[in-house]
């Protein structure tokens, strides 16, 4: 197998494609409307794992300050390349952040706080998730919501044995050349709650040129409520499902 990169890394294609794959995805059709109601219009969020800035800016754009933090800097850099193609009003509500979930210190607190997309999944679930509760109860004003949109844990157990031969993903790309995905390798182990895989890109461009890119995605999920109780956070309303993929899990600082 070719040389396997971390997904987001510089040089990948995972975060070069990542607008387009989540324009896609049904799971993430109706997200914004669950993080636009955990505080009032006008406040001051805090996303963490803010990526290429997809919810940053839809949420600056409906007058919310947003506060985007991402650990991956060429995430960051699609997101700050967008910053300069925006509205000025809107600009000026978006700040970005490169940091870590895990260890953020912004020495200021939010009316609201949320982890989108699988953010959280992407860290071992264990001192790492209890650190990521503590960063968000740490940077939430008292009495406001936090948001966690998990995968689920059955899901992720029940997926098939892959083919690797056999594209996930065909799809043309808005510049005209071609994206499949191929999923390479595939391993779940359960007393981890551990899910790795190996998607390899295919990106082809007008002239027919290929690049190809090996990309590790790796999710950790467990329930996450003993995590939130111990950041003094609890349980605001059921989970919102997103899909059958996953759930948005929202928690109250007490």
């Amino acid at each position: 197998m070719a040389h396997t990169r971390p997904y987001y890394a510089q040089g990948g294609l995972s975060a070069a494609y990542y607008d387009l794959l989540t324009s896609l995805d049904p799971t993430v059709a109706a997200d914004i409307d669950v993080y636009a109601d955990l505080a009032a219009p006008g406040a001051d969020l805090l996303e963490l794992g803010a990526g290429s800035g997809r919810l940053t800016f839809a949420l600056a754009e409906r007058g919310f300050s947003v506060t985007g933090v991402d650990i991956a800097p060429a995430m960051l850099d699609l997101a700050r390349a967008r910053l300069a193609t925006v509205d000025a009003t809107v600009a000026a509500r978006i700040t970005l952040k490169l940091g870590d979930l895990t260890a953020l210190h912004l020495g200021r607190t939010f009316d609201a706080v949320f982890c989108p997309f699988h953010t959280l999944a992407h860290v071992p679930a264990g001192q790492a998730w209890r650190n990521a509760f503590a960063t968000t109860a740490k940077h939430l004003r008292p009495g406001g919501l936090a948001a966690f949109h998990l995968p689920s844990l059955d899901v992720m157990a029940a997926l098939p044995p892959v083919n690797p031969t056999i594209a996930v993903l065909d799809q043309a790309t808005p510049d005209g050349g071609r994206l499949q995905l191929f999923v390479r390798d595939r391993t779940f182990r359960p007393t981890q709650g551990r899910l790795d895989q190996v998607i390899e890109y295919r990106a082809t461009d007008l002239r027919g040129a290929t690049r190809i890119s090996a990309e590790r995605l790796v999710f950790y999920m467990t329930q996450p409520d003993p995590f939130a109780a111990a950041a003094g956070l609890v349980a605001d309303r059921p989970p919102a499902p997103m899909g059958e993929a996953g759930a948005i899990h929202i928690f109250r600082k007490t």
